[in-house]
This record gives C-alpha cells, structure tokens and sequence, in this order.
C-alpha cells in the first residue's frame, strides 16, 4: 500500500479510501458472527486494494462528488474478494496475502459460501446506491470473471492454445474488472460520456498490463517476493505468455518436452522451463507486449481533461511493467 500512497498523493483520495474501508466491514457483516467471520478473512488480511482505488480516483473525473463513488468502490472490491475465495477453492491453494485461505482454514464448501455472500453483497450496495446501468455493468462483469475461469480451465496443461486464447482469458478474469472500477467511478460523478469511454479504455489496457506483469513476476521473482513458490503457474497447467512464447521459439521444441512430462511436474522440470523461458528472452518479450499496451493506455488518457488525476493514472500504468523491470534486472 505504501508504494500506491506515493504514486496517487492525493490526500482527498485516501481520505476516501478510509471510508471505503470502513464501508467494506460493514456491508459484509452478517447476523450470524461465524459467516461475518469468514467473510472478512481476506479484509482483516489487507491487500492493496487497487480497485476501489482506480474507482475513486476516477470519481474525481466527473463533477458530483457524492456517496455513491465510495459505495461503487466498495461493490467493486466485495465482487474481487468474493472471485478470490472461489479461486482459492478451484486452485485448492493454501495461502492468500499470507494468510491461510479460506478453504484451507476451514472447508471448500465455506469458502464457496463466503464468496457467494460477498457476490451478493455488492449486488445489493450497488442496487441501493447505483444507477440500473452500473448495476447492469457489474452483473455483467461478473458474468465475465466465471466465463474467464471456465476458459482457462479448459486450457489448462494445453500445449497448442494461442497467445488469444491467454489474451481473452485475462481480459475477463483481470481486465474486465480492473474497466469497471475506472468505468464505474467516472459514471458515479457523472462524467461526460466522452471521459467514461477514454478511462474505460485506458483501464482496459491497464488490466491487461496488470495481469501480463503479474504473470512475469511468476518466472522472475523469489518464493518470498510472491508469497508462492517460483513457477506456480506452470504446475497449475497455466501456460502464460512467457511460456506461450518459448513454445514457439527457438528451444520450443525443448520446452515441449519438459512440459509433456507426467504430472505433477517435479521441481526439476519447472525449473528448466524457466530458465529456457528466461534465457530466450521470452519475460523481456512479454514486458515488451505489456509495454505497447501501456502506450495505448496512454493514448487514451489524452481525452481525459489535463490535471493530477491523468497524472497519476499514467504513472499508475507503467508502475506494473516498471515493478517486474526491476527484477528482471
């Protein structure tokens, strides 16, 4: 959290997230204290909260300032939060933001519960407080973080998917809702049509900077940066776009192999991957791919009126790339 404070130092800004935060314990508080408990796991656990971020800065690209743009914020965080538990149970992990997951800590069947609450939740805060189209754009994201995960299932431990197929499955599970919170924020002020669309994209480009960084950093940083062994994506059958690349270069034909070996892979096998994917010069490619969508972001944010909050939009964007850069070297 402390690196996003110096990247938005916009003291308005933060005072709002502090109500956003409160807000949050409070719409996911129940009547029965054991679900209150389980469903404010992940919330007592932090988390950078880059999504109510995005919403409330571009709240501040329309002319209302009002609640609604804290209570979009918190619809958006309570849907992310929510895809997470069930994540957790589809990828059956054991840690989140270095806590015990929930359906390690208690069951499967709790943490689908939980996750269904938290849907459900900031269906009602946005019911209460939205316009009937926010309400529609969120129902609407939704239905694209499960198409995103149905896809990518399908393509796990596929070695012949291409770089679109990985594309359309991180616009879904990442970018789709990274544009909603920006979307949603700029509508909750009543942004100019015009201003919508230009963040809307922006913020398209942006996620999908997002999850292609976040995907490098899975071959590049240490178990203890990412709270996760190295490689994680490759022993879930989660052929990202490093490895899409190294499938089709030079040593693909290797790269093949180690990855047709029987599952589980052993550490050996996910060790040389990387290693072949990092000595082509497959992450560099990857951050390059990232780096031409930055530039489109940037594009976008021309229409957007000159002042603090474009400015921080465009260092938040290359923020992503610049954060795995500085592993990489």
């Amino acid at each position: 959290m402390s690196e996003l404070r110096s990247l938005v130092p916009l003291d308005d800004v933060w005072d709002e997230m502090e109500v956003v935060e409160r807000r949050l314990f409070e719409v996911s508080t129940s009547e029965d204290p054991y679900l209150t408990r389980i469903a404010q796991h992940l919330l007592t656990a932090g988390g950078k909260r880059y999504r109510p971020l995005l919403t409330v800065l571009a709240s501040r690209l329309g002319p209302t300032r009002s609640h609604r743009s804290v209570e979009a914020a918190v619809a958006v965080e309570l849907i992310h939060l929510g895809s997470l538990y069930h994540d957790d149970v589809i990828d059956e992990a054991d840690t989140r933001r270095g806590a015990t997951s929930v359906n390690a800590n208690w069951s499967n069947t709790v943490a689908i519960l939980a996750g269904d609450y938290l849907m459900a939740k900031a269906s009602e805060t946005a019911a209460a407080s939205l316009s009937q189209e926010s309400v529609r754009l969120l129902a609407a994201t939704y239905a694209d973080l499960v198409e995103g995960q149905t896809r990518e299932l399908q393509l796990d431990f596929d070695l012949d998917h291409g770089v679109d197929d990985y594309e359309r499955v991180i616009y879904l599970k990442t970018a789709s809702l990274i544009r909603t919170s920006a979307r949603l924020g700029a509508m909750a002020a009543d942004a100019e049509p015009g201003v919508v669309e230009a963040v809307s994209r922006w913020a398209t480009e942006v996620g999908m900077v997002f999850q292609i960084a976040d995907d490098a950093l899975d071959l590049v940083s240490t178990a203890s940066q990412l709270g996760k062994p190295t490689g994680s994506d490759i022993r879930e059958g989660k052929f990202t776009l490093p490895v899409l690349l190294a499938l089709r270069g030079g040593d693909g034909s290797r790269v093949r192999r180690l990855l047709e070996t029987p599952r589980p892979y052993p550490d050996e096998v996910v060790a040389e991957v990387i290693d072949l994917v990092k000595a082509g010069g497959h992450v560099e490619e990857s951050l390059a791919a990232a780096g031409s969508r930055l530039d489109a972001a940037s594009r976008s944010l021309e229409a957007l009126p000159p002042g603090p909050v474009r400015d921080v939009l465009e260092d938040l964007g290359r923020y992503l790339v610049e954060r795995v850069a500085g592993v990489t070297t």
